[in-house]
């Protein structure tokens, strides 16, 4: 492995430092996926409990891990810390070939008022992560303003195109209260955005990685395990690296399937009925299931796609036991289909 630190505004003393493994060779695949992390400290200061001991941890599980020191007061205030993470990501993405980066796999973690930057960047940045991992994010309007006055309120810029989200907190966090991650779950699910969410007993502000060496209060002791957690997490969504490269992801959308380029049975039932007769061909063994389902229950066949519109098209295959095999299949299908957004 090798370290690089690279001056990304000298005057503001913005950094990316970069943590390169190794690819090929005895390790079997050409490149790996990426974490940007962001410490927090407020917008004043970037915290060093939140930077390198989160890298090694992303690291350990195969990733390229880059920290951003961005624009803290008093050398600059916002929208400079935004302008530094797209120029960090920027940077990522062009020099993805020589750092062996796949640049479809780049996700955020973000810390406090860096998880503040890191949900900025999943709803408003030029360069949007695959994924962001959200730990005691600053989200709304008091916690925000006392940072800095004039940032944006991130759970008000959420749309079907947000990437995946990965919220921690702890439920007693005196200094971001809980509030702020539970908004923006509810935006998240409002748009249809897949997340997951580990909110836990007790942790308070700042707990990092949650390891006893970096913590300075008591935490729930199921608490460090949100690091492998999103670590699986991320391998659902982005696929997992493994010595054969990566595998398929479990959900293959990176977004709300209904707003991905292609079709997917990752699409409601409502969206994927109105698409062209090319699809609804593909969707043929969902149908038959529901038509017997209707059947069985004496149910009209229209009432009950009706009543189950709003679930995708994988859900409804796998409640009516339709074969893994034949979901993948048809998941493929779709695939080579263009989205027809309305």
């Amino acid at each position: 492995m090798k370290a690089e630190k690279i001056i990304l505004n000298e005057v503001r003393n913005v950094t990316l430092t970069a943590y390169l493994q190794e690819t090929d060779g005895e390790f079997g695949f050409s490149k790996r996926p990426a974490m940007l992390v962001i410490p927090g400290g407020g917008y004043a200061m970037c915290s060093d409990r939140e930077a390198d001991p989160v890298a090694t941890a992303y690291l350990k599980a195969g990733y390229q891990a880059f920290v951003l020191r961005y624009t803290c007061t008093p050398k600059g205030k916002w929208p400079l810390p935004l302008e530094d993470y797209d120029q960090a990501m920027g940077r990522i993405i062009e020099n993805a070939e020589a750092w062996h980066v796949d640049a479809d796999k780049i996700a955020v973690v973000g810390f406090s008022a860096g998880g503040h930057l890191a949900a900025c960047a999943a709803t408003v940045a030029e360069h949007k992560p695959a994924a962001a991992v959200l730990v005691y994010p600053a989200i709304l309007k008091d916690i925000c303003d006392l940072c800095q006055p004039g940032m944006p309120y991130p759970h008000e810029h959420v749309t079907a195109k947000t990437c995946p989200c990965f919220l921690v907190a702890a439920r007693d966090d005196r200094t971001v209260d809980i509030s702020n991650t539970l908004s923006m779950e509810l935006s998240l699910a409002e748009k249809g955005v897949a997340f997951e969410s580990h909110i836990y007993s007790y942790g308070g502000h700042g707990f990092s990685t949650g390891e006893d060496w970096i913590n300075t209060n008591s935490v729930c002791p199921r608490l460090p395990r949100w690091v492998s957690d999103s670590i699986e997490w991320l391998g659902e969504i982005m696929g997992k690296l493994t010595r054969g490269g990566f595998t398929e992801p479990v959900h293959t959308g990176s977004m709300n399937g209904n707003f991905a380029p292609v079709l997917s049975v990752d699409c409601t039932l409502s969206h994927l009925r109105r698409q062209r007769e090319e699809a609804q061909t593909v969707l043929t063994p969902m149908y038959a299931a529901i038509e017997a389902v209707a059947k069985a229950r004496q149910f009209s066949v229209e009432g009950l796609m009706a009543a189950v519109g709003n679930n995708t098209a994988r859900e409804i295959m796998e409640m009516c036991g339709i074969p893994a095999d034949t979901i993948a299949e048809t998941d493929k299908q779709l695939h080579g289909i263009v989205n027809g957004l309305e």
